[in-house]
């Protein structure tokens, strides 16, 4: 019975589990490289401190991951762990999925404390990542004084633009009390007049209502007084 030999890697979870892959499939992926845990490490060292350099409004990304991935290959042939070498493309797309994952840390330290996580590269990402928006304001401003925007405003050679002011509605003024006793008889008059019409309009279906009814019995007296007697 043959021994199937297992190659343990990292995956990228919440929590740091690892994965077991069987010697068949390391086979086929023999030209791919794998990430073990050390070179995930030399990857998060090297990602976090080109961090600033990442994070310029203008820089070429597909070159710093060149750059990114030259370093994790002189770190890996240093330590003489593998002979297949690493491409930028593979560090980017390593990369995305251990910031997707610190992501899902840096929510649950929010809500159960730092203490709950136990996946190891929470710790040095979130020291570079973890700023507050403050701190990233700050160093905005910071950069912004040197410039001439920053120097223009700083002088005050400019012109703000303010806010629109919103229009609020004018306050009624307040009525005297004897248009307000005016406006409660007209009120008054007003009911009074629909009350009129309506006991009216009442009076005329009652009038009719009668007139059908002595119509109705003046039509059957006729009726009767026409019909044969019996025996002529």
């Amino acid at each position: 019975m043959d021994v199937i030999e297992t190659i343990v890697l990292q995956e990228s979870e919440v929590e740091g589990k690892e994965t077991v892959v069987s010697s068949a499939d390391a086979v086929k992926a023999k030209a791919e490289f794998i990430w073990t845990l050390q070179a995930t490490w030399h990857l998060v060292n090297t990602r976090l401190e080109m961090d600033q350099a990442f994070d310029q409004p203008v820089c070429k990304k597909k070159k710093l991951w060149e750059i990114v991935a030259e370093k994790v290959n002189a770190r890996l042939r240093e330590a003489d762990t593998t002979d297949i070498t690493v491409k930028a493309y593979e560090c980017d797309l390593k990369w995305r999925n251990l910031l997707a994952t610190y992501r899902k840390n840096a929510e649950r330290a929010k809500r159960l404390g730092e203490a709950s996580i136990h996946w190891e590269f929470f710790k040095p990402m979130h020291e570079v990542l973890g700023k507050s928006r403050e701190e990233i304001e700050a160093q905005r401003r910071a950069k912004l004084n040197g410039t001439r925007v920053g120097k223009a405003i700083a002088s005050k050679r400019f012109t703000p633009i303010l806010p629109t002011p919103t229009v609020t509605a004018t306050p009624c003024p307040a009525r005297p009390p004897q248009d307000v006793l005016q406006l409660y008889m007209e009120l008054q008059e007003r009911k009074m007049n629909m009350w009129a019409q309506q006991k009216a309009l009442e009076e005329r279906k009652i009038e009719a209502i009668n007139n059908l009814a002595q119509a109705i019995s003046s039509l059957a007296q006729k009726n009767t007084t026409q019909m044969p007697k019996d025996g002529h």
